[in-house]
């Protein structure tokens, strides 16, 4: 675990806690908070039945939260994040196989879809609790594919482990007409919004060149 942190004014803060596995969140991470540790957590990311894609990625990024909690240092802090990826109303999660992939991004061509992020951001599991949460969405516009894009893509294995078969970091930001609103939260974490829920327990980004 990382040592404490001190900030300018000389007090000490408790450890920060990046409950996520994923490569794009701790890329942000060490940029923004280079004193993190990683914890990721472990939780069954099925869907409940008749669960709105709202509150569904909204209690995935609290149970996250949570299960790092339990195994972190006594007084850290943890964010978690989880992203859905919404078309009409149905949740694209990520993808079970290739065929499952080309389905999905069959489903994105031409269409309007939505990309949403819940983060929380959590000190202490007793009642005297601190925590800070949110829900970002990013409305992303796809062109048309073809099926020969859609193979040569997947067959590439960018999507899998992707929320809605894609990663707009990737080669899949040639798929991409245009967006509206955060551009970290289709990478999978609002960044503007998280440096202000830190900010809430005390924690200062520090600004380094991102490759």
């Amino acid at each position: 675990m990382s040592a404490p942190e001190a900030t300018a004014e000389g007090k000490t803060l408790p450890p920060l806690v990046l409950a996520s596995a994923s490569p794009r969140r701790r890329h942000y991470f060490d940029c923004f908070f280079p004193g993190h540790t990683v914890l990721p957590a472990e939780c069954d990311e099925r869907p409940a039945s008749g669960e709105m894609p709202s509150v569904y990625v909204r209690r995935m990024a609290r149970e996250k939260a949570l299960d790092a909690l339990r195994r972190a240092p006594e007084g850290a802090v943890v964010a978690a994040a989880d992203t859905i990826v919404v078309l009409d109303g149905q949740v694209l999660g990520k993808p079970a196989d290739a065929e499952d992939a080309k389905r999905m991004l069959r489903m994105l061509s031409g269409r309007v879809h939505l990309v949403a992020t819940a983060y929380h951001v959590q000190q202490g599991l007793a009642g005297g609790a601190r925590r800070v949460t949110g829900l970002v969405t990013t409305k992303v516009v796809f062109r048309e594919l073809d099926e020969r894009e859609i193979g040569d893509y997947v067959a590439s294995g960018e999507p899998m482990g992707k929320a809605g078969a894609y990663a707009c970091q990737g080669a899949a930001t040639a798929f991409i007409l245009r967006f509206r609103g955060s551009g970290s939260n289709v990478v999978g974490l609002p960044m503007a919004e998280v440096i202000a829920a830190l900010a809430k327990f005390g924690y200062r980004p520090s600004f380094r060149a991102m490759a």
